[in-house]
């Protein structure tokens, strides 16, 4: 089954590249929304996660996220991070802005250690007070799965007005305030090869990575559930090998199985 999250805190759960997380959702818990309707998206394909609630307002969120971080502190849990992320892109909020200076001032008054993460698909990066908000941050986390536009249609499916050449040029102004985010993926979907793992893919992607400079390559593959049934992880060599690519760039990478 693919997964919802609670909203608007969820956790604290252990995350492959984060540690352990406090999720912070923007959304509503009973559906999705997103500019991207990824086939591998854990919570499911949009059109069967429509919400019917509203979305948690700025003092819910604050409310909420304070009473959780005051009960991690009496139990002696400490967050490795404050994550923004759950059923869709978080930066779809209207005060996501607002939001994100309430999360920094809590964290520095409970868990001044913990690092403020938003997980995005910079969709909304063209916006002066997204931008501006991501750049306050620790852990800008932006999605680039591919620089082809005929792979992004298929496999990430944006429901906007998407140009990978414009994100990209978004990506190259937030430079090392960033970490690029990539899913290496293989199998199937509607009888086309979804391997983003070869050459053809990775090639121009490393190419871009030079031009964007970030702090930080995240790489990684499926890990639950997805909504398109005959997709398959890349493996561990495979993600491997793309990684020491990646560190031969002069650039730092991660890697999650």
């Amino acid at each position: 089954m693919t997964i919802l999250y609670p909203s608007p805190i969820f956790g604290p759960i252990h995350s492959r590249r984060l540690g352990t997380s406090l999720g912070i959702n923007l959304l509503p818990a009973d559906g999705k929304c997103c500019t991207f309707d990824c086939i591998y998206c854990e919570c499911g394909f949009n059109t069967d996660r429509i919400p019917h609630q509203k979305l948690p307002s700025r003092q819910q969120v604050k409310t909420a996220l304070e009473a959780q971080l005051i009960k991690m502190q009496a139990e002696g849990t400490a967050p490795d991070v404050l994550t923004f992320a759950g059923n869709g892109e978080p930066t779809l909020h209207p005060q996501f802005p607002q939001i994100i200076d309430d999360t920094i001032a809590l964290r520095n008054h409970y868990f001044p250690q913990a690092k403020v993460s938003v997980l995005t698909n910079a969709t909304q990066t063209h916006r002066q007070p997204i931008f501006d908000a991501l750049t306050k941050i620790d852990n800008n986390i932006c999605k680039l799965d591919t620089t082809s536009a005929d792979y992004i249609t298929r496999i990430d499916r944006p429901h906007t007005d998407y140009d990978v050449q414009k994100i990209i040029q978004q990506l190259k102004k937030f430079g090392n305030r960033c970490i690029i985010q990539t899913i290496f993926i293989k199998g199937k979907h509607q009888n086309q090869s979804v391997d983003n793992t070869s050459n053809t893919y990775v090639q121009p992607w490393l190419n871009t990575l030079s031009q964007i400079q970030p702090r930080e390559v995240m790489i990684y593959t499926i890990d639950r559930e997805t909504p398109a049934h005959d997709l398959k992880k890349a493996t561990p060599q495979e993600l491997q090998a793309i990684s020491q690519q990646v560190r031969q760039l002069g650039l730092t990478c991660t890697v999650a199985y």
